[in-house]
């Protein structure tokens, strides 16, 4: 059966909540297996998306359908290969998450299930929308389920952490959606009709006005730019990540993060291609920033979680300078980078939680020892951190190889400072490597007895789709490259024909 000739992309997007459904209707015991089948059956789709799919620039298996004739809104679904890696990557690690979840949360079942499964429908629908409505529907819809998940199943402190979240999240949010509705009105005077005033096909091929694209690209950019985390809006993140339950922060860190990066490649820069050159100067500085200081900041942190999430603005850093800089090495590590992220420091979390359902403390200073005593934990631990450390071989180094070449290409003074926080990126995670690993076994560790035991078969079953994953594409970064191909092109074609714009007060 020819594969676009079904709605798969309705499928994939709305099997999750078909089994949060069901879940509902079933008895609390079914809630593990159901929600674990619903996310392995919408990974499988995924997966038929991927054999399916044809490199090209276009996008493929689209569908379409009148919501708003008025205004024309539609429901509009379609996929590149910038689109289709993501949704691989969400569905995974999905998957990978409620696995996870099945013994340390004993408590609530079938309301955690379902708050995941519902997160998995916003976040493949942010992937897949082609209509600017649509995309902010499915981007406001991730805010709920994850509101629940830190603050319900989170630590001691996350009542703060998700109201802090819920905050910076919706007013960037709400910013989107002026400069949508604005963009809109804007497309509706220049052509006098209101079809295609929210496609993002059509929106991408018109070019606006200097002053709207200047305020638009800055509400996208505050929008997109919280959710990255670029500084200075970072300041969420670690209290989000340090307070939410280990599933939640593999998919905050592996997917959520990445909705700023994609909309800032598939929104903010081909709509508005003259103010993302004139703001990029100001984003590359803020990016190398961020690099530095997420490094720096994490060097210092005596909490494993934290030190962890400041890794991640560090690396995030890296996929907002290689879109910024405007190259298409810069590009690739870029979208090779949030790839890379996710599956890393998704495994990095998923080892952090291991450990704090043992002792139900992530002081550093508090371990010591774990190579003698949980050999198969530290060997997996130290393999995903020197795949963050960026080791030629595993992926963590192709992302980062390519971004430093476009930066270069951009400016050799760019390039050597983002290098040189490699290095520091080198101190913080070996150095904390040593302490958790090496050495004697730590007091506190010795006092926990039997309660201390090695990785279990499920959580190895966990990590290993993940370190399989790091491996290939270290291998073979074609893999990704060849999907993206088409992305890429795209984007820098209409990045390339714009020019800054000068206005009064910008020199």
């Amino acid at each position: 059966m020819n594969i676009s000739s079904i709605p798969i992309l309705t499928i994939v997007t709305f099997l999750p909540l078909a089994g949060a459904v069901l879940i509902a209707a079933l008895p609390r015991s079914a809630a593990r297996p159901v929600a674990l089948g619903t996310a392995l059956l919408t990974w499988v789709v995924s997966l038929i998306l991927l054999i399916g799919y044809l490199p090209r620039p276009d996008f493929q298996f689209v569908e379409t359908l009148d919501w708003i004739p008025l205004f024309g809104i539609q429901y509009k679904l379609g996929i590149d290969g910038l689109s289709l890696i993501l949704v691989v990557l969400t569905t995974t690690l999905m998957w990978v998450s409620i696995l996870a979840s099945f013994r340390p949360i004993q408590e609530r079942i079938k309301e955690y299930m379902i708050s995941f499964l519902i997160l998995e429908v916003g976040m493949i629908g942010v992937f897949v929308a082609l209509d600017t409505f649509l995309f902010y529907i499915f981007f406001e819809i991730v805010l709920v389920p994850m509101y629940l998940i830190i603050g319900i199943w989170g630590g001691a402190n996350r009542i703060y952490a998700t109201i802090k979240f819920v905050l910076y999240t919706l007013v960037g949010s709400l910013l989107m959606l002026v400069a949508i509705l604005a963009t809109a009105f804007a497309f509706q005077a220049q052509t006098g009709s209101w079809a295609g005033a929210f496609d993002l096909t059509v929106l991408r091929e018109t070019r606006f006005d200097p002053g709207l694209q200047v305020f638009a690209f800055l509400a996208f950019f505050m929008a997109f730019a919280i959710k990255v985390p670029m500084f200075p809006f970072h300041t969420w993140l670690p209290d989000a990540h340090v307070e939410a339950p280990t599933a939640g922060s593999v998919l905050l860190a592996g997917v959520l993060l990445k909705l700023g990066g994609y909309g800032f490649i598939r929104y903010a820069v081909p709509f508005y291609p003259d103010a993302a050159q004139t703001f990029a100067p100001l984003i590359i500085v803020l990016s190398l920033i961020a690099i530095i200081y997420g490094a720096i900041v994490a060097l210092v942190q005596p909490d494993l979680k934290k030190l962890v999430a400041y890794s991640s603005v560090s690396h995030m850093g890296f996929v907002t300078l290689g879109i910024f800089v405007f190259t298409e090495q810069g590009l690739q590590g870029a979208i090779l980078q949030m790839v890379n992220h996710g599956l890393i420091t998704g495994g990095l979390f998923l080892l952090v939680g291991v450990i704090y359902e043992r002792t139900h403390d992530r002081t550093i200073a508090r371990m010591g020892g774990l190579a003698g005593a949980t050999p198969v934990y530290a060997a997996v631990f130290g393999f995903f951190v020197f795949a963050s450390v960026g080791l030629p071989g595993l992926s963590g180094f192709v992302g980062e190889f390519l971004t430093l070449v476009g930066a270069f290409d951009f400016s050799p003074l760019v390039a050597a400072i983002a290098t040189f926080v490699m290095i520091l990126a080198a101190g913080y995670l070996l150095w904390m490597f040593q302490r958790v690993a090496t050495g004697d076994l730590s007091d506190f560790l010795r006092g926990l007895g039997h309660h201390l035991t090695d990785m279990r078969p499920v959580e190895v079953l966990t990590l290993a789709p993940l370190a399989a994953l790091v491996v290939a594409l270290g291998l073979f970064p074609g893999l990704v490259l060849d999907l993206i191909g088409g992305s890429v092109g795209s984007v820098l074609d209409g990045a390339a024909t714009a020019a800054p714009i000068r206005f009064a007060l910008w020199p």
